[in-house]
């Protein structure tokens, strides 16, 4: 494509300062005449570009040329460059030759100030793989299978159009369409597992994904709400993990946290140690204890 080629010769001109148009031609595979009538174009639309002649000659571009002279203001490129640096966690593109490109048109020093990881501390190449299955799943709009594990602690077998993978609340979900169900559906990107590309496509356009919901919103009639105090000491567990709105800070520096928990909430409870007191509902208190003499039993000395 001619544009993809104007381009290419622009940055070409700006790294190696001077080029022959043999040596243009033979680096695209064009006639000399193509790329005549390419530098002809780039001089037309005010690209600095002049040719000489004899030993030593060639084509060169103007010292000092940067191209967000022509097109974007300083704080578009700092935009520009800080989105690819994001996007380098999908491996989508080839960000590095990207940004190299975008660099020397701009005339920016290489700065690397963020870096995009989804991965999971101790799960990088999994969590990476199912990463790209998905996302080229949803790019080329092909339907997957997985196997799904609901709040019961149970497998069930979820085959979807994946529509779109979504960031939220420090957690990626996949926004979809389940075939079985015929309605939209959002899966837990860490509960997904055993997954696959099928050989049967769809049309992302047929389908418009709903907003995604809030715990409460969302929340099956089987959800427990409650009310927790919780201790100071566990204050970076419960910022991690619930919403500031949910969290109420008492005078005395400890927690009340309201909020709305599944069925594995007596695992859950359980994992915040002494850091924790159910203060309601009162049946949850009279599980918790039934659970707490459970695990005594099992420290209690064999006969």
């Amino acid at each position: 494509m001619q544009i993809n080629r104007l381009f290419e010769i622009v940055h070409l001109l700006m790294n190696q300062k001077r080029i022959t148009a043999n040596d243009l031609a033979s680096h695209f595979e064009v006639s000399k005449r193509t790329i005549l009538r390419d530098i002809d174009t780039l001089t037309t639309a005010g690209i600095p570009i002049y040719t000489t002649q004899g030993k030593g000659g060639g084509i060169f571009i103007q010292d000092n040329f940067v191209l967000n002279k022509t097109l974007v203001s300083e704080e578009e490129q700092k935009q520009i460059l800080f989105s690819l640096q994001s996007m380098s966690a999908t491996e989508f593109i080839d960000t590095e030759q990207v940004l190299g490109r975008l660099r020397s048109f701009f005339a920016s020093p290489s700065k690397e100030w963020v870096e995009v990881d989804f991965s999971r501390w101790g799960h990088s190449e999994v969590d990476n793989a199912k990463f790209e299955l998905l996302k080229n799943a949803i790019i080329h709009e092909f339907a997957v299978a997985f196997d799904y594990l609901s709040p019961y602690g149970e497998y069930k077998g979820r085959e979807v159009y994946p529509l779109k993978l979504s960031f939220k609340s420090k957690a990626w979900y996949l926004q979809s369409f389940c075939l079985a169900e015929q309605d939209y559906r959002v899966f837990k990107f860490t509960r997904i597992n055993n997954m696959v590309v099928l050989d049967q496509s769809f049309n992302s356009g047929d389908y418009e994904i709903p907003p995604m919901k809030s715990v409460e919103e969302a929340a099956p009639p089987d959800f427990i709400h409650v009310r927790l105090f919780i201790s100071q000491n566990a204050k970076y567990r419960i910022y991690d993990e619930f919403a500031e709105s949910d969290i109420t800070v008492n005078e005395d520096g400890s927690f009340t946290l309201r909020t709305a928990l599944g069925q594995w909430i007596y695992d859950y409870i359980l994992s915040y140690g002494t850091a924790v007191e159910v203060v309601e509902p009162q049946y949850m208190r009279d599980e918790l204890l039934a659970h707490v003499e459970k695990i005594k039993n099992k420290y209690l000395p064999r006969t």
